[in-house]
């Protein structure tokens, strides 16, 4: 008897938690040094920024503690630190091996995606160029404005069920923000304004980190309930 109830008792446990894990919404993020912490981003050999400043801990980057806080799994990590969202990076070089449009085929399969990026188009100076809408030649791609839309209309095309939400950093060039505002606005992107980052040398310490987890988190709730709702 006591066998049975053993085995009873860990066949419950077991469904209870894959129901539980089953019921968590996957976020895969796309982003740059922010995003970056040293054996958590894939693939493994892109750059990293962190641990730096006072972050010494996965558990204290932005993504870590919104995971933790909303309940969420991580689906893929995929940032690059000093990486671009067009295909031009610092003193002109061909960023084309690590762009946000380079990788945004490498993310999963998510509930939710988070493109954190924009911050190095803005301290690089990368040529902005004009909204291209569709049929992309490969020199639209090294300016930032064609590059932001082929990087939206991929997310939407290759996940048209995820929530996808794009995280716009402080300290941007005012040109670099009205082509995000124009161009989330054109694709229905939610935009995350942050606000009020701690930073060292542009990056957010662990206070900055706990900021944008909170501000994030905020944002993303909705979409978050919404889902659990009609799953």
């Amino acid at each position: 008897m006591k066998r049975l109830l053993s085995a009873f008792f860990a066949i419950a446990l077991s469904t209870a938690t894959a129901t539980a894990q089953s019921a968590q919404k996957s976020v895969s993020i796309l982003g740059d040094s922010y995003s970056t912490f040293a054996g958590h981003v894939t693939p493994a050999e892109n750059l990293i920024y962190y641990p730096s400043l006072n972050v010494h801990k996965a558990e204290q980057t932005w993504w870590s503690i919104l995971l933790e806080e909303c309940n969420l799994r991580l689906e893929r990590n995929c940032s690059y630190s000093g990486s671009t969202i067009c295909n031009t990076g610092y003193d002109e070089a061909d960023y084309s091996d690590r762009s946000f449009i380079a990788r945004a085929g490498d993310i999963g399969m998510p509930d939710i995606v988070l493109v954190f990026g924009g911050t190095n188009d803005s301290w690089a100076k990368v040529p902005v160029g004009e909204n291209v809408y569709g049929e992309w030649t490969a020199d639209d791609l090294y300016a930032f404005r064609p590059a932001l839309c082929k990087l939206f209309d991929t997310l939407q095309r290759e996940h048209p069920e995820a929530a996808i939400f794009n995280i716009v950093n402080t300290g941007l060039s005012q040109e670099i923000v009205s082509a995000i505002e124009e161009i989330s606005d054109r694709y229905g992107i939610a935009m995350i304004r942050l606000h009020e980052i701690d930073k060292q040398h542009g990056h957010p310490t662990a206070e900055g980190m706990r900021r944008i987890a909170e501000q994030v988190g905020a944002a993303i709730r909705p979409a978050i309930e919404k889902r659990l709702c009609t799953d």
